[in-house]
């Protein structure tokens, strides 16, 4: 079976649309590379949202190793700003208690989750480990549908994945969920 590192992105600019790093997030994408640098990465794959890429720039950049990128990848929903954030939370909220509710914009969890299971199932055959930078809704989403409910930990449901936390998968079997020891201090660093 092939190893996924499912990769949250690092901490994004609180902006709508498609924002970039904020500079403790470029500080966190390089940290969480430095992790990658001795892993054998065989490939480094990329929602097309700019948080993502950055944060799998910085992986591949250490693993020497091109990003590629996988519309199926992205968020299940993106806040642009034409909606008022209420709004986008609200059906964000409702996105998580129904998987099956669909928003005005994006995809249900159900949706989601079903499109990243198939990158993975289209990948399951590649030498691996490799590294997919992405989301933290599409994560879960991923989670419920591998492990479910019961095996996650409440807070990923209500406050999210953390920026650049590891989530490990091995083929189709979770092995560990939303890392972030990588990011702890270490002595002498």
């Amino acid at each position: 079976m092939t190893v996924f590192y499912v990769v949250q992105h690092a901490e994004k600019a609180p902006d709508p649309g498609d924002p970039g790093l904020t500079d403790l997030g470029l500080r966190q994408a390089a940290r969480t590379a430095l992790w990658f640098r001795d892993a054998g990465l065989t490939a480094v794959f990329s929602s097309p949202m700019r948080r993502a890429q950055a944060t799998a720039e910085a992986i591949a950049a250490v693993a020497g190793l091109p990003v590629v990128t996988d519309v199926r990848l992205r968020e299940r929903m993106n806040w642009d700003g034409a909606q008022p954030i209420g709004e986008f939370l609200a059906e964000w909220a409702a996105s998580v208690r129904d998987r099956s509710f669909v928003p005005r914009t994006g995809d249900s969890s159900d949706q989601a989750a079903a499109r990243f299971l198939a990158f993975l199932q289209d990948h399951a055959g590649q030498a691996g480990p490799i590294a997919v930078c992405t989301h933290g809704g599409v994560t879960v989403d991923l989670l419920r549908t591998l492990a479910g409910d019961q095996a996650l930990d409440p807070r990923l449901l209500a406050e999210g994945v953390p920026a650049c936390a590891i989530t490990t998968l091995d083929g189709p079997a979770v092995r560990g969920i939303a890392s972030t020891r990588h990011l702890e201090p270490r002595a002498g660093t």
